[in-house]
């Protein structure tokens, strides 16, 4: 596993800002010690300092993870972020979203979000700002990106998109087919 290169450090910080803002600092420097993103195929994994210099003393070639899969860097360049980061973004979301239940189904089946479908919208949420989607029993479900602002939200109409899809949970039933 290696480390990021600047250029790398620089997308992801700035991928993780959109949807946590300067709460990016708080990954990296925890209670329980630091943390820090390595990677491998172009892969981003968030992994201990602790874990890390107990994973070094394993050969490369037979080391496939460690860590938890933020996302990955597509050959353009740019990251994408996984569902596997969610956990660990939910809490620091600055944006967020609440789905009402008959709307859950549908983000969790890849589809955006209608304005019929919202619960909750954080204040201040900007268009195009990274969200992170809750069930209205604050149940964290996935990733988006405001389709609208929340003055925008208020007076459109009920058909309209208010979030794009980017990430749900419902990935892993999804790719689970694609396995078998």
């Amino acid at each position: 596993m290696k480390r990021l290169s600047d250029e790398r450090t620089k997308i992801l910080f700035e991928k993780l800002a959109k949807y946590i803002g300067p709460n990016v600092k708080l990954l990296v420097e925890r209670p329980d010690g630091l943390y820090c993103f390595r990677e491998k195929k172009d892969r981003v994994y968030y992994i201990s300092e602790k874990i890390l210099k107990l994973a070094n003393t394993i050969p490369t070639d037979h080391l496939v993870s460690v860590g938890t899969c933020f996302g990955k860097f597509t050959k353009s360049n740019k990251f994408r972020l996984h569902v596997t980061a969610l956990h660990y973004l939910a809490p620091y979301a600055q944006s967020k979203i609440w789905l009402k239940a008959s709307a859950e189904q549908q983000f969790l089946y890849g589809n955006h979000v209608a304005k019929s479908g919202l619960g909750r919208i954080s204040e201040n949420t900007e268009k195009y700002q990274g969200v992170v989607v809750y069930s209205m029993s604050d149940l964290p479900l996935g990733f988006g990106v405001a389709a609208r602002s929340t003055a925008e939200c208020k007076h459109a109409e009920p058909l309209a998109s208010v979030c794009f899809h980017q990430a749900d949970i419902g990935e892993y039933i999804r790719s689970e087919e694609d396995l078998l």
